[in-house]
């Protein structure tokens, strides 16, 4: 179990595991929309759900899991949480989930989150070809961002925390559907190590985004204001 501040979670069946990338999202996200209708894609655990859950009072959450494990485990994270009320998780894969709520007209999305599963950098089987085609079908970037285009309020939000490498194709892919970056945030380990993650927050204004940087320690264990002013609410170290 991981314990935050205010929730635990359960993650003993799924490869999904709590870790720095969701729970950057969850605590990074703009709210400046002050968004009531919430979409997780990929929730795994459920982690970046009740981070929202908690930092957005009003917000209704629904989270969408193609992984049976992960999809128990994210159910049973939100039954166990102070919003089990206000937090729900789909068992479907994205397009299935984007069918059915066209077929029951929805109401669209004022934030959409997501931090897609990708393969790691320091994944390779020693075919450059087959590395890349497997890190697209992990979730391609296309159709995540079409079905957010299509699912997002007209003020809508949509988050994600991706590859640094990822990037500027990302962008480049949103602005195809019209959504343009809103902030940018380029994460570091430590003070010299490259940049690793990009969090990239997106809406369908086309306007100059914020850009800053996050280094998370400066040597191991030993955490940045900065990083320890976005995660305090909810480690409990911190």
């Amino acid at each position: 179990m991981f314990q935050f501040k205010q929730f635990s979670i359960q993650q003993q069946r799924t490869a999904m595991k709590v870790g720095t990338d969701g729970v950057l999202l969850g605590a990074w996200v703009p709210l400046i929309n002050n968004p009531y209708t919430v979409l997780d894609i990929g929730a795994g655990t459920g982690v970046i759900s009740l981070m929202v859950a908690q930092r957005a009072p009003e917000a209704q959450i629904d989270a969408v899991e193609i992984d049976e494990a992960a999809y128990e485990e994210c159910v049973d994270n939100f039954e166990n949480s102070p919003w089990k009320d206000r937090v729900f998780c789909y068992h479907a894969d994205l397009e299935e989930f984007a069918d059915e709520f066209y077929e029951e007209e929805e109401e669209e999305y004022d934030l959409i989150v997501s931090n897609p599963p990708f393969y790691s950098e320091n994944y390779s089987s020693g075919d450059a070809q087959r590395d890349q085609a497997r890190f697209q079908e992990a979730m391609p970037f296309d159709l995540l961002i079409e079905s957010a285009q299509a699912l997002l309020s007209d003020n809508g939000i949509l988050a994600v925390v991706i590859p640094h490498k990822e990037e500027e194709n990302f962008i480049a892919l949103c602005a195809s559907v019209n959504l343009f970056p809103l902030k940018i945030t380029r994460v570091k380990g430590t003070p010299t190590a490259e940049i690793k993650r990009s969090l990239l927050a997106f809406t369908r204004i086309d306007q100059q985004p914020l850009v800053d940087e996050l280094v998370i320690e400066l040597e191991r264990h030993v955490y940045t204001d900065a990083y320890k002013a976005l995660t305090h609410e909810f480690y409990l170290k911190m």
